[in-house]
């Protein structure tokens, strides 16, 4: 026997942070089977592995995605790894059982003043993939990490805790970066990047491609359009082994949000871009997730379930400077006047001839997160705070002459939710506010006003995309 769900019900039931926004796309349906599927592909169902290596041994060095840290405070961080011998294999080349791993945490760089130790074991439901949030350290200053699983060892890995809270550092500098696809190029700028010694890296979406390049690409996926677990596994592997993108996670701790890429060209909450059907969408939306999830230092309250999963958060520097970084995917309203040939998906529009544009119903963040960012921007103690997003916040004319044509996929396409934000920004006057973005490929500075198309109209924020 088989429940069928309305859109409505089943977008509540996985999307509960849409907070009640309507939805202007029809009603699909979804069986009780399809769903246990999903979930089955979280890994919340079936036994765990029965036998546990507690001293494994390793042919190949198992560390070839290298090592990371991210979101830290300031007693901790998060430090992370994934066993993987073989980065073109789904299980990473490494047995599917539990694998004893080791971790440590030193003050100095040749590790042998060890303040932090622990041991995890690692199972193949998660791709034998490690996130350890380190506590009880001193603010404001380096740590060093590596981990071990038998007869090897990873490389040594940098980071470091934020100052205290109440404080204000003499110094914080920061760098972001977006849009890296594996066949534009080798990610060689990140070495650039530390060169200039940042304290944090900011990561603003697309950090994997499904698509493929043009025919003259430089380096090749090897592979099509991920849509199933073992697919993005293996997307995540191969971006992972880029040397200098290893060495920006081991030489600095991270944060993150996605943008599309991660999962689906501009998809929307539970609309994707084309017309799969609903069940089929949603497995292959919650197993990227999950490789997402595998692949980065994240939380352990990150972590997907059946109802998406909450990357959305808050990190500060002190109280020089605070971080709001937002998701603009999981809870977003359809793209507004898709185009003729798609239920939804980005479209260049007229702005006179997209009325829908313009309801108050459509939301970019959901609800429940626009909630959430305008109590913590209001209760910010810190003197700069910077909205890390995923694309252009500034109102931009697509092809500039009679008329003002709108890319929908962005901030343009949500014109009330943006007047919104930066409306209440302006009125609650939260101290030097700073937009960063990413998904246009273009470098852009900009005014935030609450009316752009008002020339004399006050500036609320900046915007470095």
């Amino acid at each position: 026997m088989t429940a069928s769900l309305t859109r409505k019900q089943f977008t509540s039931l996985l999307c509960p942070h849409l907070g009640g926004a309507r939805m202007s796309h029809p009603v699909r349906m979804f069986d009780r089977r399809a769903f246990l599927k999903a979930l089955a592909a979280l890994g919340v169902s079936g036994a765990a592995p029965a036998y546990t290596q507690e001293r494994p041994r390793f042919g190949e060095a198992p560390f070839a995605l290298g090592v990371a840290s991210g979101y830290p405070t300031q007693n901790g961080f998060v430090i992370w790894t994934r066993l993987v011998t073989d980065p073109s294999l789904p299980g990473g080349g490494i047995d599917p059982v539990r694998t004893r791993v080791n971790w440590e945490v030193a003050s100095d760089d040749k590790m042998r003043d060890v303040v932090a130790s622990g041991v995890d074991f690692l199972v193949p439901a998660w791709a034998h993939s490690m996130h350890v949030e380190v506590e009880g350290l001193q603010p404001d200053r380096p740590y060093w990490y590596r981990f071990n699983a038998g007869n090897a060892e990873s490389p040594i890995g940098r980071t470091r805790t934020a100052p205290p809270a109440r404080s204000v550092p003499a110094r914080f500098r920061f760098a972001f970066a977006s849009c890296q696809h594996y066949e534009h190029g080798y990610f060689s700028a990140y070495r650039y990047i530390l060169a200039d010694d940042p304290d944090l890296i900011a990561f603003l979406g697309d950090y994997i491609y499904g698509r493929h390049a043009a025919k003259d690409a430089v380096r090749s996926h090897g592979s099509s359009e991920p849509k199933t677990l073992s697919r993005y596994r293996v997307r995540h592997a191969l971006y992972k082994t880029d040397p200098d993108l290893q060495a920006a996670h081991a030489a600095v701790p991270w944060i993150c949000t996605w943008d599309d890429h991660e999962v689906a060209n501009d998809y929307a909450a539970d609309q994707p871009e084309d017309d799969a059907p609903l069940e089929q969408w949603v497995t292959r939306r919650l197993v990227a997730y999950k490789a997402y999830y595998e692949h980065m230092p994240l939380r352990d309250r990150m972590r997907p379930t059946a109802q998406g999963m909450r990357i959305y958060a808050q990190m500060g520097w002190g109280d020089l400077a605070r971080f709001f970084i937002v998701d603009g995917r999981q809870y977003r309203t359809p793209q507004a006047c898709p185009r003729p040939d798609s239920k939804s998906g980005a479209n260049t529009v007229n702005v006179a001839e997209c009325p829908q544009l313009f309801s108050p119903e459509r939301t970019l963040l959901g609800r429940r997160q626009e909630a959430w960012l305008e109590t913590a921007l209001e209760l910010t103690p810190a003197r700069w705070n910077i909205v890390a997003q995923q694309t252009l916040m500034a109102q931009l004319d697509q092809q500039p002459g009679p008329g003002r044509q709108a890319w929908t996929d962005g901030w343009d396409g949500y014109p009330v939710a943006r007047k919104k934000l930066l409306d209440f920004i302006a009125t609650k006057k939260t101290p030097n506010p700073v937009v960063i973005g990413g998904d246009t490929h273009t470098f852009y500075v900009a005014d935030l006003k609450r009316d752009f198309d008002q020339a004399k109209s006050p500036v609320v924020a900046s915007e470095f995309v």
